[in-house]
């Protein structure tokens, strides 16, 4: 499966350690920026780009990180076609997947060490959708008032 994954500044090192981890998983990382550190970045350009490749590329899953996640969770979700969610926990990580389809996790680099951060991330990637007939329901409102609004 193929996984984009972007950060800001505050996620770069992160993403590097991610993007190897997922390789050693048997998971197709591409890397989409930023690819030098620069801290005066603008996390948006990197946070659009994942969401967009993910919304075109519909068997894939994305990871964006930033300090909080907050900011790539927001820009993420401004993507037609993408499900962004903040993973804090093991369980929020899991149930976004499970219950909310989403296609895309948000993690907060400056909020969990690269072990737990990284341990999110595998549990995002390893659930599936449930198939939930009240699951798929909901998703399918939050599609079809995304479709409405454009």
């Amino acid at each position: 499966m193929r996984v984009y994954i972007g950060s800001d500044h505050a996620g770069y090192i992160l993403k590097s350690v991610l993007v190897n981890r997922l390789k050693e998983l048997g998971y197709e990382p591409e890397d989409v920026g930023p690819h030098t550190y620069v801290e005066a970045d603008d996390y948006p350009l990197y946070i659009l780009e994942t969401a967009q490749r993910v919304a075109a590329d519909a068997a894939s899953l994305g990871v964006v990180i930033g300090g909080s996640g907050n900011g790539g969770a927001i820009a993420a979700n401004k993507v037609s076609g993408v499900r962004a969610a903040l993973a804090w926990s093991e369980e929020t990580a899991r149930l976004c997947r499970e219950h909310n389809g989403a296609n895309v996790v948000s993690i907060g680099a400056r909020m969990h060490s690269v072990l737990e951060a990284t341990h999110l991330v595998e549990v995002f990637l390893k659930t599936p959708f449930s198939g939930n007939l009240r699951h798929a329901r909901r998703i399918r409102m939050i599609r079809d008032y995304e479709l409405r609004e454009k």
